[in-house]
């Protein structure tokens, strides 16, 4: 499978001498292959798509016509998918630690499934979602992952069951457990552990009188970046499936993927605005930068790969800076890159940027984040350009 979306250098400029730079270009027709992909790799799991990673509502809406379910964590996400037409029982509010206006809406809206990971919040959904099904989080172990979701989510394994007992006291439906192995998790490894420590969890959970019905694998699939070309994915989902069928054959499995659906699908198209000479080295300015969509190499530790444009092919490359366009020194994208010389107007193509980009981005200096084009709505459709 490949999980690379790319423009084209025709296609790139065709698309930039129509509309102003930076701009997200996302084919939908990636997001439908990356859903359908894991549905065929995991054919049992229920789909929770978390829509943190990328809240585009082209893409919302395609995974909603797939059969997508969604993953919300706050009133902000719910809302926005009530207005798009999507049910709240398609919804599961996988926030551990929610706001009481939050839980309110949820009820209203019809959301009846919530994840926890501490005694207070049982006392919240009591209150306010009488009679929800509920999961518990439990943290796991991953020093692979690069993003580490168990620092600040996730109850000991080992109070798990007091607290699900404890939600089944106050009028609560204890319906399973949940767990997320971290981001961009490069091996099957820790959903093993994962999964071996649950199904001992349900075991015991039956033995206290509580029928557990469902379990959450969270996401953490990972997609290629700078530093990351290659991941394995088939073998990944192959084994993550056999295990599946072996320890929890008749149990309901939920995944809330995020960046693997989306982080494949997006471009970006940025130009330089400005060019100089510091300390020797060619410095080049872009009218996007790590306010803008540019920000997950601080808050997604993410590697971005930057696609020169391609007459400069040929031309020697020196090692070279480039920043943003804000009025701040933090705002620097690369350091030390090979690059050849540039002049204001070129363009750079940047893949992989479909996750925590977009959603992230924002109006810091008054700099808009860049829009979103539909590929398929601007390029697979014209008869003006031959698509790559």
């Amino acid at each position: 499978m490949n999980r690379n979306f790319h423009l084209t250098e025709d296609e790139k400029n065709f698309l930039a001498d129509r509309f102003e730079t930076p701009f997200m270009v996302i084919s939908l027709n990636k997001v439908q292959e990356n859903y359908l992909y894991l549905k065929k790799q995991l054919p049992r799991v229920k789909v929770f798509y978390a829509m943190k990673a990328n809240s585009t509502p082209e893409v919302l809406l395609q995974l909603a016509n797939l059969g997508s379910n969604f993953d919300v964590a706050s009133p902000g996400e719910m809302r926005a998918l009530n207005a798009l037409g999507i049910s709240g029982s398609r919804m599961v509010y996988a926030n551990p630690v929610k706001t009481l206006s939050g839980i309110k809406l949820a009820h209203d809206l019809g959301v009846d499934k919530f994840t926890f990971d501490d005694e207070s919040e049982i006392h919240k959904l009591a209150s306010y979602a009488p009679g929800a099904k509920v999961l518990v989080r439990v943290r796991v172990e991953n020093k692979d992952a690069v993003v580490n979701l168990n620092e600040k989510f996730g109850a000991a394994p080992m109070q798990a069951l007091q607290l699900l007992q404890l939600a089944k006291d106050n009028g609560l439906i204890p319906a399973g457990i949940c767990f997320h192995v971290g981001s961009q998790s490069l091996s099957a490894d820790a959903y093993i552990t994962a999964l071996e420590m649950c199904r001992e969890l349900f075991d015991k959970a039956e033995i206290q009188g509580m029928h557990l019905t469902a379990l959450d694998i969270g996401g953490g699939l990972p997609v290629p970046n700078e530093k990351v070309e290659a991941v394995d994915v088939d073998s990944m989902t192959d084994i993550l499936r056999e295990k599946l069928d072996e320890l929890f054959p008749d149990t309901e499995i939920w995944s809330e993927p995020g960046r693997f659906m989306c982080g494949t699908a997006v471009n970006l198209v940025t130009s330089v605005i400005g060019t100089k000479m510091r300390n020797g080295q060619p410095w080049y300015v872009l009218d996007d930068g790590l306010y803008g969509s540019f920000n997950g190499l601080m808050f997604d530790h993410w590697n971005f790969k930057m696609k020169m444009p391609a007459d400069k092919a040929q031309e020697k490359v020196v090692p070279s800076t480039f920043v943003g366009p804000s009025c701040d020194s933090i705002d620097v994208v690369a350091r030390d890159l090979p690059a050849p010389k540039l002049e204001i107007g070129d363009r750079i193509m940047v893949p992989n940027i479909g996750a925590y980009s977009t959603s992230a981005a924002t109006s810091f200096n008054g700099f808009p984040p860049a829009d979103t084009i539909v590929y398929e709505d601007n390029i697979a459709v014209s008869s003006d350009i031959a698509v790559g």
